[in-house]
């Protein structure tokens, strides 16, 4: 399975310690902007208000075997969680088939 993880920048270095203390150790990060629920924010810049409809965020994309979903996305829910509005989303996606590029070889 491929967990997509979209989460406060600020938490990514915990959510990482986290899975690697459960030996998940591959995992590919982004830095992402958008935008849920509270369709963006409001800011005060020099005595004006500006909205910002898009608010930087990071994508850590991690792929498990079956079994090890609902651990993994356990693990990051824990370690990405501030308790405010913007946390962020999880998504888990089948994964197909994978291939590794240097020997052709599939993996599962």
């Amino acid at each position: 399975m491929m967990i997509k993880a979209i989460i406060r920048p600020e938490r990514l270095e915990f959510v990482k310690q986290e899975l690697e203390k459960a030996g998940i150790n591959g995992m590919t990060i982004r830095e992402v902007q958008g935008r849920g629920d509270q369709k963006g924010i409001t800011l005060t810049y020099r005595g004006g208000k500006m909205n910002v409809d898009f608010i930087p965020k990071t994508m850590v994309d991690v792929v498990v075997a079956d079994e090890m979903a609902e651990k993994t996305t356990e693990i990051i829910m824990k370690a990405a969680r501030t308790g405010k509005v913007g946390d962020g989303r999880i998504f888990i996606i089948p994964v197909v088939r994978s291939f590794r590029i240097r020997t052709g070889e599939e993996v599962q």
